[in-house]
């Protein structure tokens, strides 16, 4: 990565520099998951990382920049989540394995960027197009795979001809995000996370097969 690192007035940053550059991009991630977005300012995430804000300056020109640079990271990742899908079977006992398999991967990414994910959400809820596409960066790569599976299971006649794979797919992701989002919710409800995860994963089965899983 040398030498692809730039300060904001256009300098290649160094080995060192790079480095600062990443501290404050985790002290500012730690902050996030303990403090609200907007009252997290640079002289805290700065002070936090041991160093100034001219510092900090240096390198973003504000809290805003910063946090989309760690959301555009995160995003990065979350494109691996096409792999808990890719070349998996949804007939029989490996489509509820499937299902399951999809739904822990999920909500673990999404209980590990939880913070971050946060600032995504609200910035997309308030229009801003910047987090709106990271958000759809991150449901993209369940939400094209789950409507190729239901397109396929349509194609051998296994799915209802009437029933649309994207809208399936859309809905069942958004469901997915949504209760990733409210895990702690759940508590207040009676509801424990080792009876929430086999819950949803046969929602989801039902979702793209129509049919109750082979256990």
């Amino acid at each position: 990565m040398t030498g692809q690192v730039r300060t904001v007035d256009g300098r290649v940053a160094g080995r060192r520099g790079q480095a600062t550059r990443q501290k404050l991009l985790d002290c500012l991630s730690e902050m996030l998951s303990s403090s609200p977005y907007r009252d997290v300012k640079v002289i805290d995430v700065a002070r936090k990382a041991g160093t100034s804000p001219a510092t900090f300056y240096q390198y973003f020109p504000d809290v805003e920049s910063a946090v989309l640079e760690i959301a555009e990271q995160m995003a990065t990742e979350g494109a691996a989540l096409t792999e808990l899908l890719q070349g998996r079977s949804w007939a029989g006992k490996a489509g509820w394995q499937t299902a399951q398999g999809l739904v822990d991967g999920f909500l673990d990414f999404w209980h590990k960027n939880d913070a971050i994910l946060r600032v995504v959400d609200l910035g997309a809820a308030e229009g801003d197009k910047r987090f709106y596409k990271l958000r759809m960066k991150i449901l993209n790569s369940v939400n094209n795979s789950l409507a190729d599976a239901v397109a396929e299971l349509q194609a051998k006649g296994r799915v209802d001809k009437d029933v649309n794979p994207a809208a399936v797919a859309g809905s069942l992701v958004a469901m997915l995000a949504a209760v990733a989002s409210h895990q702690k919710g759940f508590s207040s409800w009676g509801v424990k996370q080792a009876e929430l995860k086999p819950n949803l994963a046969l929602l989801v089965h039902l979702g793209v097969t129509g049919r109750k899983p082979t256990k």
